[in-house]
């Protein structure tokens, strides 16, 4: 593979100007997919940055060609601050010095801040749903609190922005469905009311999705900004779990209302669920709640119905109490829940008068009272005082 992080600066260097003015800073190049990073101080117009960013992309795309390597990704993007820069004689030498990967972390922190993030065109509410680690529910809660938005008429849209393991193809049976594009837009799949995007449609479902994180980056970014979403009043973000690179993306991406931290009852699970708390807080994002999801177990077969506390309910209660932010309720464990998560049908959890069916409802008018919240907080929305 030729196409390699020092034929990328080289080609930079013989073509452009950038480098020798010192404003190239990360650039990383991995098995096809290339990410540079450009001061946007250097430049003193949209009209100059966008020159940039042709004559770069124009030198990488010229270099593929000459090279006869596959190009499958290229993303041009500007730091809101200056960069590390490389030279050709530094770009072999960085990479294994731990200064780089600090230096690069803090060129990330400080470009992802949502004070200087944009507005996403169309959509009221942008809402990160997340978690402190993999397993206690977390796509579970944004699909299912999606759903519940589109029932009350909301116009809702969710993006699976776990890369890594997408799980709205089987929640949402997007499994018989095929991916549209149009103007080299994505089209999202319209099912249960909402409108969902996720990267599980658009590459093979048993194939590993190796990608470091520049890669990761550029395809939160495609997914994010290359679909057709329309008007929406919520968008729901489904985060992978952790406090890593898509949630650095996202937050560098578009502003958000909130997010919401799934947590189980269990303290293993408290403890990673407050570093999500504490990783949005740092990023300027605010906290609509948490949610106990697996809060008990509801044995159905029983009469009446009976419930088990099984991994200690009312845990992430008091999570939320100690760290000051909203709790949104618990979900319980239901074969009902389990069967309809399977069979892609999330809308069945809301029918019926069932112990999982009203915890859903109580969860989606908390978390809307908390949207109107953050909004009155953000001066977006006013009270009104109706007199009759």
């Amino acid at each position: 593979m030729a196409l390699t992080k020092e034929a990328v600066i080289t080609a930079l260097s013989g073509t452009t100007d950038l480098v020798d003015r010192g404003l190239v800073g990360k650039v990383t190049a991995c098995d096809g997919h290339v990410h540079i990073t450009l001061s946007a101080a250097g430049f003193d117009s949209d009209a100059e940055k966008q020159k940039a960013k042709n004559a770069a992309e124009h030198a990488v795309k010229s270099l593929a060609q000459r090279t006869g390597d596959a190009l499958l990704g290229l993303l041009v993007e500007f730091a809101s601050t200056q960069p590390r820069t490389v030279s050709l004689q530094q770009a072999g030498k960085d990479a294994g010095k731990p200064g780089a990967s600090a230096a690069s972390a803090s060129a990330s922190h400080n470009a992802t801040q949502q004070s200087a993030a944009p507005n996403l065109p169309g959509v009221k509410h942008v809402i990160a749903v997340g978690a402190g680690k993999g397993g206690v529910g977390k796509s579970t809660v944004a699909v299912n609190l999606a759903v519940g938005l589109a029932l009350r008429g909301h116009s809702v849209g969710i993006l699976d922005g776990d890369i890594y393991g997408p799980s709205l193809p089987t929640m949402l049976g997007l499994d018989s469905m095929q991916t549209n594009i149009i103007a080299n837009m994505l089209q999202p799949f319209y099912v249960h009311g909402v409108k969902a995007m996720t990267i599980g449609k658009l590459v093979d479902p048993e194939k590993p999705l190796i990608w470091r994180g520049p890669m990761a980056h550029g395809a939160f970014k495609q997914l994010l900004e290359q679909t057709e979403w329309g008007g929406l009043d919520y968008l729901i973000v489904d985060l992978p779990p952790g406090t890593g690179d898509v949630s650095l993306t996202m937050a560098q991406l578009m502003k958000l209302t909130g997010a919401v931290v799934v947590c189980t009852p269990q303290v293993v699970a408290q403890d990673d669920a407050v570093r999500a708390v504490r990783m949005f807080q740092q990023l300027g994002i605010e906290v609509l709640g948490v949610v106990e999801n697996m809060s008990y177990f509801v044995a159905e077969d029983l009469s009446p119905p009976r419930e088990y506390d099984l991994f200690g309910r009312g845990g992430a209660e008091q999570m939320a109490q100690r760290l000051g932010v909203p709790y949104l309720g618990g979900l319980p464990i239901t074969v009902a829940l389990r069967k309809n998560s399977d069979d892609g049908n999330p809308s069945a959890n809301y029918q019926g008068s069932t112990r999982l069916s009203a915890a859903l409802e109580q969860l989606v008018t908390n978390f809307e009272g908390q949207v109107a919240l953050a909004g009155m907080r953000a001066g977006a929305v006013r009270p009104t005082l109706t007199i009759s």
